[in-house]
């Protein structure tokens, strides 16, 4: 029997992979890609008896994949927080899949584990923009305010290596970041000892410092979308960009838009923090639409389609 692991590269796909690793450390293959590169279980050749544990990456998306590993005879335990569809009814198949606004992928995983390494579940949280439920949960295990701010930096810095177009945009590859947490047990001890932290810290920090020269393509009282430049730096910041502008104004939706290698458009929405719902129905709206209720984004919208996008936005938000 062979076991496979398919995670989304972004701080809570992770995560939630280390937690189960840490639990069953056992021999296991590695599947993943960037932010956006979800449709990963089309990469997996398992057969009959093989196990598949599948990360923060949307069912609906990956459902053809599915259906032929389950046909297969695979047997597949699903964890996730996006935009499902239907969740297929099949003996092989183990979902464990909640669309609530306030979970994320490593939370369910930390249910599933029993708080077994309940501080990569925070950081993890952090790093998907759940900032008021990370720091009750921060608080419900006494952790210090110094303590929690770190683990809330460590979130962002997983989630930002994860944006980028390919992984040579990367600073490092979602599965060799992971063989650099794989030996800590406590993230704090990660953020003590590893240089990676450190490296990442940097590129985070000088990445963001340019957005504050960004301007706003539109904005009003309830939404602002944001055109960013063609450039690897604005690819990289745009998911950690969209967050910073949604907790900043918390009342209000936000688009950020970027170009990407094929000439179209990538777009990240965040529903406002007050009402953190939305922002997956209008993205499946378009054709490579995606994600959860508080955050979702457009893999790929036409160059054409920009002013479209922009008042169906406003619309929906408005």
């Amino acid at each position: 029997m062979n076991q496979y692991y398919v995670f989304n590269g972004d701080a809570d796909g992770l995560c939630a992979l280390h937690q189960l690793r840490l639990a069953d450390p056992t021999t296991a293959s590695l599947i993943t890609g960037v932010k956006r590169d979800i449709k990963l279980l089309d990469r997996v050749e398992a057969n009959a008896g093989d196990r598949v544990t599948v990360l923060d990456i949307s069912l609906d998306r990956n459902r053809q994949g599915l259906m032929r590993l389950l046909k297969k005879g695979v047997i597949v335990e699903y964890f996730d927080h996006h935009h499902a569809g239907e969740i297929p009814h099949h003996p092989n198949l183990t979902p464990h899949i909640d669309l609530s606004a306030e979970v994320c992928t490593s939370l369910l995983v930390d249910q599933y584990l029993k708080g077994k390494f309940h501080l990569w579940a925070i950081t993890a949280a952090f790093g998907d923009n759940l900032i008021k439920k990370a720091h009750q949960l921060a608080n419900s295990v006494e952790l210090t305010e110094a303590e929690a701010e770190q683990l809330q930096r460590l979130g962002e810095y997983l989630n930002y290596n994860g944006y980028g177009e390919s992984l040579s945009e990367l600073h490092f590859h979602p599965a060799e970041l992971y063989k650099e947490i794989e030996p800590y047990s406590n993230p704090l001890d990660f953020i003590a000892e590893s240089d990676v932290f450190t490296k990442l810290a940097s590129g985070f920090n000088d990445d963001m410092s340019r957005v504050k020269s960004l301007h706003p393509l539109m904005s009003d009282d309830r939404c602002a979308a944001y055109l960013l430049p063609d450039t690897p730096w604005a690819r990289r910041v745009s998911g950690n960009f969209a967050n910073k502008l949604a907790n900043e104004n918390p009342g209000c939706a936000h688009a950020v838009i970027t170009i990407n290698h094929s000439g179209d458009y990538t777009v990240s929405v965040r529903a406002s923090l007050v009402n953190p719902q939305g922002a997956d129905v209008l993205c499946l709206q378009f054709g490579t639409g995606g994600g959860r209720k508080a955050a979702a984004g457009i893999n790929h919208l036409p160059i054409g389609m920009l002013n479209y996008f922009v008042t169906r936005f406003k619309q929906h938000f408005g």
